[in-house]
């Protein structure tokens, strides 16, 4: 999976600008963006960087965002196909809500990239690219079973799990990655969970899952597990599969009286966002799983170039991502852990400056 994710990344980096083919194969082609939400900062990066890339293709496009309203993100589909779009790039805010929408897409010959997020229970989403779900769960798991030396047979200790928003595809896979690393320590007895909120297979994620994938309801939820289930022993590990979700575990975490040091709890996190590396330089979060979104970006400009050229969309995965319909052939990338002591990968990559995080 790495040599063939870096062969094909290095055919177009963010800063190469636009290439020969995917220039005199643009002829203005409109490309439509749809983005979930403005409210997340990596969904801002994302619709930037790849409407950067497009437009020094030499393609028209459009991008939008929809609030996270599932209605609103619908009506921009279909703006976007009135327009007369060649292809759309599509980041979910529902992957079951867009079967009508893309039924007419379908009809007017448009091709369709789910972007980071499966598009589910249609035929009509041509490719998907993304990065290694499960394995960003697995490296969740893997750091939290390192961390505590479970595999030495270290434990008890006492563990929350968090899932993420049950209408996002990617939140299963994300779940499921960490839980196996997980899920036997609990049945061994490692692990304990106060609350009582472990799900007994990956398939029960939802039942603690965040809508939205929202700061604020984790933060609301920590808390009330904290005030429930903590009033006479300390968290020692939470289980958060991004960044937006660890930002409020932190808040309660901190609101709770925790204060980083060596009885601080183990929190994982996902996308690098800069107020949770901040919290990673400060103690407040353990690690983040980073998904270089520039790569995800370089790659799906790259399929919209193949795709209105007329070539074979580059895929590396074609039996994963069943959405209900069909597998949806599919471009992986690979995922990176980034800690305090690795944060540098972030600055020498170029995806912060030292400024960024006060350095």
């Amino acid at each position: 999976m790495v040599s063939s994710v870096a062969a094909c990344s290095s055919t177009r980096s963010s800063t190469s600008g636009s290439t020969s083919s995917g220039t005199a194969a643009a002829s203005d082609t409109l490309i439509g963006i749809a983005m979930p939400t403005k409210s997340l900062e990596r969904w801002n990066r994302d619709g930037a960087h790849l409407e950067e890339l497009l437009k020094a293709d030499g393609f028209k496009t459009s991008l939008q965002y929809a609030d996270n309203k599932v209605d609103q993100q619908i009506t921009q589909l279909q703006n976007m196909i009135n327009q007369g779009a060649k292809v759309l790039v599509i980041a979910s805010i529902d992957g079951t809500a867009l079967g009508p929408v893309l039924d007419t897409a379908a009809a007017a010959g448009i091709k369709v990239i789910a972007y980071d997020r499966l598009i589910n229970k249609t035929p009509n989403v041509d490719y998907y690219a993304t990065f290694d779900n499960y394995g960003v769960g697995k490296m969740q798991g893997q750091y939290i079973e390192k961390a505590l030396g479970l595999a030495d047979g270290k434990g008890p200790f006492n563990l929350e799990p968090f899932a993420g928003s049950p209408d996002d595809n990617n939140a299963k896979f994300f779940f499921a990655g960490a839980w196996d690393v997980l899920n036997p320590y609990v049945q061994k007895g490692q692990l304990v969970v106060p609350s009582g909120k472990a799900p007994k297979t990956d398939d029960d994620w939802a039942s603690i899952g965040i809508q939205g994938w929202s700061s604020d309801t984790a933060q609301s939820e920590m808390q009330n597990r904290l005030n429930s289930f903590y009033t006479d022993k300390k968290v020692n590990v939470v289980l958060s599969p991004n960044d937006s979700l660890a930002l409020g575990i932190a808040q309660a975490l901190q609101g709770a009286g925790y204060a980083p040091g060596d009885s601080y709890p183990v929190l994982t996190g996902q996308d690098a966002d800069k107020a949770n590396v901040l919290n990673i330089l400060a103690g407040k979060q353990s690690m983040t799983v980073w998904k270089d979104t520039r790569q995800l970006g370089d790659q799906v400009a790259k399929m919209v170039s193949e795709i209105v050229s007329g070539k074979d969309v580059t895929v590396n995965d074609t039996t994963s991502y069943n959405n209900g319909v069909k597998n949806v052939p599919t471009y992986l990338l690979d995922p990176q852990v980034v800690t305090k002591d690795t944060v540098n990968i972030l600055t020498d990559s170029g995806f912060y400056t030292k400024a960024d995080l006060g350095q």
